[in-house]
């Protein structure tokens, strides 16, 4: 009888401990989890969809201003594939050196619905072909 009573303790303590790890995995993909979609995929979402988000495109000539009294910049994000398709960003922190218009940036953080402003938290850049191994002279 007591061999009973422990196996039956230890199929109680694995199934806590399943449930455990089904709750935290569970949780952490809800809360961490963040869309990834091009300017044009963007535009097309429902607002509420873009609290949170990752988008990815060029930056436009047009409508790039860096602020000179804080680190950041206001810029135009161009869709890679569907020409005419932009969002507007404005981003508050420093800005890489490889970031001016036509690079390729990725940018994190949420639309706000009443400008339509994409309201960056994150702006990395792709690093130009010229760190690329192909085109390297060694």
């Amino acid at each position: 009888m007591e061999r009973k009573s422990s196996k039956g303790l230890y199929v109680l303590a694995l199934a806590l401990l399943v449930a455990g790890l089904g709750y935290l995995i569970f949780s952490g993909a809800s809360q961490d989890s963040v869309y990834f979609v091009t300017v044009a995929e963007a535009m097309d979402m429902d607002p509420a969809k873009l609290k949170q988000a990752r988008l990815f495109g060029n930056v436009a000539e047009a409508d790039l201003a860096r602020d000179p009294q804080s680190l950041g910049v206001r810029f135009r994000l161009l869709d890679k594939d569907v020409a005419g398709k932009s969002i507007l960003v404005d981003y508050r922190g420093a800005v890489p050196d490889t970031f001016k218009p036509g690079a390729e940036v990725i940018v994190e953080g949420g639309l706000d619905p009443a400008t339509q402003t994409f309201k960056a938290t994150a702006l990395i850049t792709k690093c130009p072909s010229k760190y690329e191994k192909e085109n390297r002279k060694s």
